[in-house]
């Protein structure tokens, strides 16, 4: 049985609500609050829902045009991001965004080979040749550490180019993981269970190795070689990090959740750095999901020991942070059934009672904003069940598989609610995605 939501959070949403217009959207007050801040994390409550991507686009077009960010970063995979970063800086042999995002094969696809990404990479390379100052180019990079074999195919094929006896000593050392092919998880488990030699000296010392060269290897060609090195250098950091979380898997989620999310907020900090230029200080959007994003202390994370790169982000850079999550009542989202399976379009339920979804949903308005720096919306730091869809959506056991208790207004400093939204495409559509899901009254709504 439903209920309502709480007066006094209702009359304060409704009250200190921003709408969202359909067409030309006034996102004015949401760059209000973000002021001088150079990282804006803008997060998303499912990986498969159209009008999250569609939004955070248009605020990072607004960012990059009125604010000059310079940056995107994203829960991606570092060596297939950075296709798409040569892609936009017209460096790359790519025809196109969709051939430039051909490097994201691994599940699931559909994260960032849809028509909303492709769109906004296409805008990102025109902006670059067409509009952007000299030096002021905006670039794309992944964050993520799943591409262990890529990674170490990019290192070696960066120093076959720079120092072929190098390049010798990294295949020596990374033949380790040969005979697991591309099979990183077999790795992880044969690692971690003591039925292999583990990787991680390997790993450990070429990255070192590739360290002590940085100097020589980073001053051949002026910037072109500094962005080169860098590249590598962070393959193969990744490489290091990725050959932990594998190993790391088999010991528990909270260590290899941890691992990973440290991996991506260090690798932000070396962007960072790297962008850095004097009285130029680098600025970066911040593109995940709104677990990685959302402040962890302000969840159940926390409590079971959990951060993330929201929690990271804000205690190293304060105030030069903003957070914005996104929230949705119900619709339909791109999905799958199980790890690795095909993407189908599912039906998202309503948002249950006692849920911030709820909550908002009551208000009556289908688009809006809400920011956590208005007195009025204080309650909503007290803890509400928030929705989480990754890209596997189990509708039969929501409550378990997708809810969590959240102090939203600490977790976030804005929060955009879109009641219904809809599936994102796909740019490779599968059968089920075409056919959609089967109405829940089927068959009495024949």
């Amino acid at each position: 049985m439903s209920r309502s939501a709480d007066p006094a959070l209702l009359a304060a949403a409704r009250e200190a609500r921003y709408p969202i217009a359909d067409s030309r959207p006034d996102f004015d007050p949401i760059l209000d609050r973000i002021g001088s801040a150079r990282l804006v994390m803008i997060g998303e409550a499912s990986h498969g829902t159209h009008q999250f991507y569609t939004l955070r686009a248009a605020i990072t077009k607004k960012l990059i045009e009125a604010r000059g960010f310079t940056a995107v970063a994203v829960e991606a995979d570092w060596p297939d991001a950075y296709r798409v970063n040569r892609y936009v800086r017209a460096r790359g042999d790519d025809r196109d965004a969709d051939e430039a995002l051909s490097g994201f094969k691994r599940f699931p696809t559909w994260m960032w080979r849809n028509a909303v990404v492709v769109e906004f990479v296409e805008w990102l390379r025109d902006y670059n040749e067409s509009r952007a100052p000299r030096g002021a180019q905006a670039g794309f990079y992944g964050l993520d550490l799943y591409s262990l074999m890529t990674s170490i195919e990019a290192v070696i094929a960066y120093l076959d180019k720079v120092d072929p006896d190098a390049a010798r000593r990294a295949r020596a050392r990374y033949a380790c993981f040969d005979h697991f092919a591309q099979d990183t998880q077999a790795y992880g488990y044969a690692a971690a269970t003591g039925l292999t030699e583990s990787c991680e000296n390997a790993v450990i010392a070429e990255l070192m190795d590739l360290r002590r060269r940085a100097a020589d290897y980073a001053s051949r060609d002026g910037r072109i070689a500094e962005d080169d090195y860098f590249y590598a250098e962070q393959n193969a950091r990744l490489a290091a990090n990725a050959e932990r979380y594998y190993r790391a898997m088999f010991r528990g989620r909270v260590s290899s959740w941890n691992l990973r999310d440290t991996h991506m907020a260090d690798t932000l900090a070396a962007l960072i750095r790297h962008l850095d230029t004097p009285g130029h200080p680098a600025k970066i959007v911040l593109w995940a999901h709104n677990s990685h994003l959302g402040d962890a202390r302000a969840t159940e994370m926390g409590i079971h020991g959990e951060i993330n790169v929201g929690q990271l982000v804000r205690e190293r850079y304060q105030d030069d942070s903003i957070s914005i999550g996104f929230t949705t009542y119900r619709g339909t989202v791109t999905a799958a059934s199980e790890w690795d399976a095909v993407a189908e379009r599912k039906n998202v339920r309503p948002g249950l009672p006692g849920s911030v979804e709820a909550v908002l949903h009551e208000t009556g308005a289908p688009r809006f904003f809400l920011r956590f720096d208005d007195r009025r919306l204080d309650g909503f730091h007290a803890p509400l069940l928030e929705r989480a869809i990754g890209v596997i959506y189990l509708p039969q056991t929501e409550r378990r598989s997708h809810y969590f208790d959240a102090q939203v207004a600490d977790q976030f400093d804005v929060l955009i609610h879109v009641d219904e939204t809809t599936a994102v495409e796909p740019l490779e559509r599968t059968a089920p995605w075409t056919a959609g899901e089967v109405p829940e009254t089927y068959p009495s709504a024949l």
